[in-house]
């Protein structure tokens, strides 16, 4: 996104608890609650956006960081139940709630990562080959074929996002990774979290061989 895209809008809302959404990335939901199944129905009509924000699993706070969803695809079940496909889009930050019902709507500003000087594409050159001997390590130690998609991303933004977005279990971790505006610290945050998963991975794999 470009600054012209710093621009202040309102934004109907979809709080879910530990799921954080990022840019680039698809987002399956199955909406069945009366408020949100108003809100598919209003959006539909619009231009098909709202904003997804994690609720923090440990003390119920819903966070001021998101990201927009776009819904690409959308099933209507016979008892008004939906079933959607949605992707992420740019991130925003909540200013204020504008109201609450019948479903929340905020008023965002979109947000960007700064410029950096430093060697972004160097840092995600030791992302992605630590992400290849992550894949490497967990299929020896399962016995089963693991393989990177053909279409990971290669520029350091949108890889940065991918593999934010495929941690599991750390909505915490995933929510910070969201927050932050530098693309080479998020990576590096990453290079960190793999290099651990790395490490662990590989002492597994040695005990196993060791016990054969």
């Amino acid at each position: 996104m470009t600054s012209s895209s710093l621009a202040v809008r309102e934004l109907p809302l979809f709080p879910l608890p530990e799921v954080v959404l990022f840019p680039g990335r698809p987002l399956p939901l199955h909406i069945f609650e009366y408020r949100y199944r108003m809100m598919v129905n209003t959006i539909l009509e619009y231009d098909r956006r709202f904003g997804v924000l994690m609720i923090n699993p440990f003390n119920g706070e819903i966070a001021k960081v998101g990201c927009c969803a776009e819904i690409i695809h959308y099933e209507r079940l016979p008892d008004d139940r939906w079933k959607i496909l949605t992707l992420g889009q740019q991130r925003f930050r909540l200013l204020e709630y504008v109201r609450e019902k019948p479903f929340r709507v905020g008023l965002v500003e979109w947000i960007d990562d700064w410029p950096t000087q430093e060697d972004v594409y160097g840092k995600a050159q030791e992302v992605l080959t630590l992400l290849k001997d992550v894949v490497r390590l967990s299929a020896k130690l399962t016995g089963q074929s693991i393989q990177l998609p053909e279409n990971l991303p290669t520029q350091p933004l949108e890889l940065s996002y991918w593999v934010a977005s495929n941690l599991y279990g750390v909505a915490m971790e995933q929510q910070f990774l969201l927050e932050m505006q530098d693309t080479y610290q998020r990576l590096q945050r990453e290079a960190e979290i793999l290099s651990t998963t790395r490490s662990n991975l590989a002492a597994r794999v040695a005990l196993k061989d060791a016990l054969q």
